[in-house]
């Protein structure tokens, strides 16, 4: 889970539970009279510099000539809507205003402004800056009304759920990019956002975020890869975090333009997918009001305020348009090193947050869907008075509703056809498979109108062979009804795999404490076919980690007996966080530490599924312990390139095994190992055994007791260039001597690495070609306590 606080975001509701109630489902087409502009080609087919034709009318378009600006809002509720034009982004007030008309079949309101008219009427001669004011049931229109009164108000929200107010200043959900966060250095009063008897007649029009009209934009974002999935390993990390704290990095640090400038290191530690923490423009410019506190700190960005705008604070060049052209100059500078682009998008919830208090129904920020279209937009309580709340941070998303899947889908097609983008990893994703809008929440992975089944549908996802589409990966779980859901995705979504996780932690970290069995070790090993395997998906399916942002570092988990949240700054103070984190210090030992994350590290590469690793980990980054940095905008929590000793090792081990893993496409199935091929022949594509060389059966599996497990991988059964791959791990605290198994015929086992303590060096893991000869069938290798072999036959 991601927590924020602040005063702009008073989102801590307690969950809400209340009784079912129906409500109509509404599509949305687009208004006949809007132009749409249309550029030919497609960007993923061509690899080049083509902005692909929008396929949808929705948000503020230019024309082919770019004579006229159309501008198109969905509102099935709302009885008026104006836009306002603005000549600044932020501190002044409209310079022009238009009304919309209703299209009643399609509930879309359009207006067409002349370009010609904004230059010398109104003297807009540079970017143009607009937002909307809504007017509805609670909330009537009439001529009298005036910035800031109360004219035509009825109440905050009535009993269909509508949160009109024409004194708060709309985003455009379509919008491409927005001018600024609601607070910021220049404002810090998020009460002008806010509804309610205290704030509802406080005009936000100056001071609110506005829409930018863009023209099609022609930077390059490069030649898509088209690497299948399986073939992945990928990097999550915080674009700002990557280069803010990274000396090389002369211009730009912080920035997409800075993170293009680690592309080329990435590549050579064998990272080919970085998978970026929210990029959508988020609630984050309050961080520069206080630059050295936690205060209103929202450093991870799960908070978002639009879903088309690439967040102007990543930016090198904030000027209209900058984000977009310098964001594709990102994908690019990745693209031209053969790695793939993911974002992280949060599509469960918004930075509207919810209710400002429990016991109050009416304070809610209105600055954008809420303002529009409440009930379309939020899960509501079955009374549409309040927010529904399966997030923990102020109310679901309505994904169960056509009009709000239209916006999802829109915008994770201009980020895949536009911007460049090669996959998705969806936050909270069981939000995505709800299958109810009001009063209650139920996932369920089979109704084909879940925004689940519709963002594949929609998407072209990748082919599992690899080439064009998008890479899909689902955050499994959210809080509270059925909502954890590993293993139990549509078919072809791969999904973080957090029994994964937990189940190496306890071994590692809980023996005696939790029951971990070989079998269970074996099903993470072998791709987790358990989980994955029932709907016909395949190992790759699984994303495996240890670790992700969302917690301790790798360093941190075998370093740290429990999170310490609560230090000063730049440490903390971070509320929220895990109790629960299957970590140990390792008895305080550094040498034992290392060797824990250097097994951490192992797992992850010769464990079928696809690897993830997060920002930092391949030289053992810390956050001091700290579990839940959401808030640490800090040089403590940005990625520090300075390695001592300790650290370039374990950073050389790192790229030396991904290295391997790369080399060896046994380590790396398409689909579930098998004993059996198509023909009925017997196979032995992989086999579990006992350290005593004798076959791992069921009885042995099956014991909690037993803590060591060897496997090998029949490589030329698999078109690998070893004809076989030998994995031992030792889970107890002693050495255990392992017997190894045959290695095939005329050929011999070869040391790539053992991680224990006296192998630890820069030379840990071996060079192809230097492995260090081992001995045959039956030879007895001993290794140390909490230790991983690694053999090939040669």
């Amino acid at each position: 889970m991601k927590v924020s606080t602040g005063k702009f975001r008073p989102w801590r509701a307690a969950l809400l539970t209340a009784g079912l109630v129906a409500t109509p489902l509404l599509s949305c087409g687009p208004a006949a009279e809007a132009d749409v502009l249309s550029v030919e080609g497609t960007p993923e087919a061509v690899g080049d510099t083509r902005q692909a034709a929008i396929s949808w009318t929705l948000g503020a378009q230019y024309d082919a000539t770019k004579s006229n600006i159309t501008f198109n809002v969905y509102s099935s509720r709302a009885t008026r809507i104006e836009v306002y034009i603005y000549k600044t982004p932020n501190g002044a007030q409209e310079v022009a205003k238009y009304v919309l008309t209703k299209n009643t079949t399609t509930n879309v309101w359009s207006t067409t402004v002349s370009v010609a008219t904004l230059q010398n009427t109104y003297g807009i001669t540079g970017p143009v800056y607009y937002g909307y004011r809504a007017w509805g049931p609670n909330w009537t229109y009439s001529s009298t009304w005036t910035k800031g009164s109360s004219v035509g108000f009825v109440t905050d929200v009535d009993a269909q759920g509508n949160r009109f107010n024409p004194n708060k200043l709309l985003v455009d959900p379509y919008a491409l990019e927005i001018s600024h966060d609601p607070t910021n250095p220049s404002n810090t009063d998020g009460t002008l956002y806010a509804s309610g008897a205290t704030h509802r007649l406080k005009d936000s029009g100056a001071r609110a975020p506005k829409g930018v009209v863009l023209a099609p934009d022609t930077t390059s974002y490069g030649t898509k890869p088209t690497r299948a999935l399986k073939d992945d390993v990928i990097y999550e990390v915080h674009v700002r975090g990557l280069t803010q704290g990274d000396s090389s990095i002369t211009s730009c640090r912080g920035t997409y333009a800075g993170a293009a400038q680690k592309a080329a290191s990435l590549a050579a530690l064998g990272v080919t997918a970085v998978e970026f923490l929210p990029l959508q423009e988020t609630d984050n410019d309050d961080n520069d009001v206080n630059a050295t506190t936690t205060t209103d700190d929202n450093y991870w960005g799960y908070m978002t305020l639009n879903f088309f705008s690439p967040d102007r604070r990543y930016s090198c060049d904030k000027t209209a348009g900058g984000p977009t052209r310098e964001f594709k100059a990102m994908v690019k500078a990745f693209h031209d090193q053969g790695i793939k682009v993911f974002i992280d998008v949060v599509y469960n919830h918004t930075g509207e947050g919810g209710a400002w208090s429990s016991t109050d129904k009416t304070t809610y920020n209105v600055f954008t869907f809420r303002g529009l279209d409440n009930p379309t937009y939020y899960s509501l309580t079955s009374d549409f008075q309040n927010s529904w709340d399966n997030t923990g941070v102020g109310g679901n998303f309505n994904t169960f509703n056509p009009v709000t899947q239209n916006l999802i889908v829109d915008s994770l097609k201009y980020w895949k056809d536009e911007l460049g983008v090669d996959g998705f990893r969806f936050d909270l994703a069981s939000v995505l498979g709800n299958t109810c809008q009001h009063g209650c929440f139920n996932y369920d992975k089979t109704n084909t109108g879940t925004a689940l089944n519709r963002i594949w549908r929609d998407l072209a996802p990748r082919p599992a062979t690899g080439g064009t589409g998008a890479d899909l990966i689902a955050e499994p779980w959210a809080i509270g009804g059925n909502s954890y859901q590993v293993g139990n995705f549509p078919s072809g979504w791969a999904e973080w795999n957090g029994i994964y996780r937990d189940t190496f932690r306890k071994d590692q970290n809980q023996m005696g404490l939790e029951t971990v069995t070989p079998g269970q070790l074996a099903s993470r090993f072998a791709g987790s076919s358990d989980l994955y395997g029932d709907d016909g998906r395949k190992p790759y399916n699984s994303i495996n980690f240890m670790v992700a942002h969302d917690g301790m570092t790798l360093k941190d988990l075998y370093a740290c007996n429990s999170k310490n949240n609560l230090q000063a700054w730049p440490y903390g103070p971070s509320d929220g966080g895990e109790d629960n984190n299957h970590s140990w210090d390792q008895g305080g030992v550094l040498a034992d530490q290392r060797k824990a994350a250097r097994n951490g590290l192992a797992f992850l590469m010769l464990s079928a599924g696809t690897p993830m690793i997060t920002g930092g980990d391949e030289f053992l980054r810390t956050q001091y312990c700290n579990n839940n940095v959401y808030n640490l905008d800090s040089n403590a929590n940005w990625l520090n390139y300075t390695l001592n000793t300790d650290q370039a090792n374990f950073k050389t081990f790192t790229q030396r095994l991904i290295a391997f893993r790369k080399a060896h496409p046994a380590l790396r199935p398409a689909n579930f190992f098998s004993s059996v091929d198509n023909n009925g022949n017997v196979m032995e594509q992989m086999r579990w055994f006992q350290p005593s060389g004798a076959v791992a059966d069921s009885t042995y599996m099956g014991n909690g007791g037993n803590h060591s497990l060897a496997f090998r991988i029949d490589g030329s059964e698999l078109g690998d260039s070893a004809s076989a791959i030998y994995v031992a791990y030792n889970g107890w605290s002693g050495a255990v001597n392992f017997s190894l198994p045959w290695p095939g015929t005329g050929k011999s086992w070869y040391r790539v690495t053992d991680t224990c303590p006296w192998a630890e060096g820069s030379g840990q893991v071996a060079s192809p070609g230097s492995e260090a000869f081992i001995g045959g069938e039956g030879y007895s290798y001993g290794v140390c306590g909490r230790g991983l072999l690694l053999l090939i036959a040669k």
